[in-house]
């Protein structure tokens, strides 16, 4: 039964997690910069090397990342660690086996998940945002983690050697008569090998190649889009004097 249960959260995977922190703390504004090159190769990198041991990508190739000013030998060099071809798509290096042994299921595909992942608490990627920078200790769990975006999570915070060990620091309020806790900041346990504000920087950028690995062509589709518009409100002022001056004889 037990088994059973770990199973079935690690298929929900971070759905579940969004709706927790709709339901929970609220979500942090994850920056947007998509057409930033150097964040999108940080981001890249750092998706590779963190997260691509059990989560893989399965939609992206990795030649798809000389759209953010890669040369394939940069990727070569840099980016492909096993014998993965640059032509391939990013499969995790986990076996899935020991992945069901270690977490109750298989991590999910995380190609789309900051398009997945949006609800009333914000966009996919403000999710993302929130859950990777809410990680702390908790002897209680299996992996020794909790999160405050995802309780109960079965995922580790991979991340901890440079974020370091923190602890949510929480303040009791009354709310509708009754006294309840709510987190109200954090305190460093230990440090990490970057400090808060540089880790924060770090997890924007991953976020930010996430949300572009979602629709690469989502920059190209909105600068495509103004000109179409552009084009579209020209052509009605035409239309709209060539319809007066063919009417106006009728008249």
């Amino acid at each position: 039964m037990k088994k059973l249960i770990l199973t079935l959260i690690a298929a929900l995977g971070i759905v579940t997690g969004a709706q927790a922190a709709e339901g929970g703390i609220a979500w942090d504004k994850a920056p947007n910069r998509t057409n930033d090159l150097a964040s999108l190769q940080h981001g890249a990198k750092l998706f590779v090397n963190y997260c691509l041991n059990c989560h893989s990508a399965a939609f992206m190739r990795y030649n798809r990342l000389q759209d953010i000013g890669l040369t394939e030998q940069q990727i070569k060099d840099n980016l492909l660690f096993t014998t993965d071809k640059v032509g391939e798509t990013m499969k995790a290096n986990i076996e899935p086996r020991q992945a069901k042994d270690w977490f109750g299921g298989v991590p999910p595909d995380l190609t789309l998940v900051a398009r997945s992942r949006a609800g009333h608490g914000g966009t996919g990627a403000d999710y993302l945002y929130t859950y990777l920078r809410t990680f702390y200790r908790d002897d209680t769990k299996a992996t020794g983690w909790n999160n405050l975006a995802f309780p109960s999570v079965a995922m580790p915070n991979v991340l901890w050697e440079l974020q370091g060990d923190r602890r949510p620091v929480y303040d009791k309020v009354e709310q509708h008569g009754h006294e309840t806790e709510v987190i109200k900041g954090w305190e460093q346990v230990s440090p990490g090998t970057l400090t808060p504000l540089q880790f924060d920087q770090a997890i924007g950028d991953l976020v930010n190649y996430m949300q572009w690995m979602a629709e690469p062509a989502q920059d190209t589709r909105i600068r495509v889009g103004v000109w179409v518009l552009l084009f579209l409100t020209l052509a009605l002022v035409f239309v709209w004097r060539l319809n007066a001056a063919y009417w106006k004889e009728v008249k």
